[in-house]
């Protein structure tokens, strides 16, 4: 595609967004404010101008056609907004809502995402919006110490051993539905361009997980379910996440199988492929999530034996320890090596703990 075409796409609306144009003045009754790219008489600011589209907050295409982020026009929070089929995914209200219960989401345990809102579609019964906050992806920027891993390891093994605990397996937390706040961030990101600020003139400046420790979210409960406490052994049919290589879906695709070990699976695996496959100095975690990985569903550790035994491998480590660093294999270079130092001195100096407080 030449500039010309490009910047004729980037002036139109997809499909999908039509559809979000087509919702802003109910979203905006609702207390929701969509972006100027959707509002109904939205003419791109580049026209007219010597402006590049792309330069421009608005030249920016949604990602997803089921997501958009909007702002909460009572206190102007950025929220994201979820598209469901409640005929495709009838129970993501309802667990979502669970968690979201008085009870559980004062539990410091839960890292489900909280669901502020739910939104009927006028004129289609089918359809909902969710409104919860915006989070961005929980891999960017890379990790820098032990300590940043531990963390977010803890919060992944605490969050799904709650929702066993809560009889709810997840059924696809895979690496891309874990999900964290912006806490560690100095600037608003964009939510099209989450490595750019909100006006698009410089990247997202952001404090190290050191320095704000984040929170992280699972996301997604599309095919989640919720059994009976009673049942030990809950069964279902394979329904396949965003991660398709689970062992024992490939070994019989048509028989039941316990969901709950299937979870154990996953989450082994969105570690491999955020640390094991990318980093150095992450060999501490290859026992654990091999044991997690196991192709015997019946053989994998349980998310209460899980947990349990990354927290007696965390006790085992001192605050140098934690303190050390974590190379991804694209900051591997003398100068992020020096980075890196100036770095951990500023942290003992500063006497900025290794890794949260409640983890010590």
């Amino acid at each position: 595609m030449d500039s010309v075409s490009a910047s004729a796409a980037q002036s139109q609306l997809s499909e999908h967004e039509i559809w979000w144009r087509d919702h802003y003045d109910f979203l905006k009754e609702k207390g929701y404010k969509l972006r100027s790219r959707y509002t109904p008489d939205w003419v791109p600011s580049w026209t007219n101008t010597n402006k590049i589209d792309i330069n421009c907050e608005d030249g920016i295409m949604a990602r997803h056609y089921h997501l958009l982020d909007a702002q909460r026009i009572q206190d102007g929070a950025r929220v994201s907004l979820k598209r469901i089929n409640i005929k495709m995914h009838p129970y993501e209200i309802e667990i979502g809502r669970y968690f979201c219960s008085s009870l559980l989401s004062q539990d410091p345990a839960n890292h489900c995402v909280p669901i502020y809102d739910v939104l009927q579609v006028p004129a289609d019964g089918n359809l909902a919006i969710l409104v919860m906050p915006l989070l961005r992806y929980a891999t960017d920027p890379y990790f820098d110490t032990v300590g940043e891993v531990v963390d977010f390891i803890h919060q992944l093994f605490e969050g799904l051993r709650f929702m066993h605990r809560h009889h709810v397996a997840h059924r696809d937390c895979m690496q891309l539905n874990i999900m964290m706040d912006g806490s560690m961030f100095k600037d608003a990101w964009h939510p099209s361009d989450q490595y750019m600020s909100v006006d698009l003139k410089r990247p997202a400046r952001h404090r190290t997980r050191t320095q704000s420790p984040p929170r992280y979210y699972y996301i997604d409960f599309g095919i989640s379910r919720k059994y009976d406490a009673s049942d030990s052994n809950p069964l279902e049919i394979p329904i396949y996440g965003g991660d398709k290589g689970v062992p024992e879906f490939a070994q019989a695709y048509t028989k039941p199988w316990n969901p709950f070990p299937t979870d154990v699976w996953y989450l082994g695996h969105a570690i491999q492929e955020t640390f094991l496959d990318c980093y150095s100095g992450v060999e501490f975690l290859n026992g654990l999530v091999s044991d997690m990985m196991h192709s015997d569903p019946t053989q994998r550790p349980n998310m209460d034996e899980v947990f349990s035994r990354f927290q007696v491998l965390r006790q085992g480590f001192s605050n140098w320890k934690l303190r050390s660093r974590v190379a991804h294999d694209d900051e591997r270079s003398v100068f992020d090596f020096l980075a890196y130092c100036a770095r951990r001195i500023q942290y003992i100096v500063r006497r900025i703990p290794p890794t949260r407080t409640s983890l010590l």
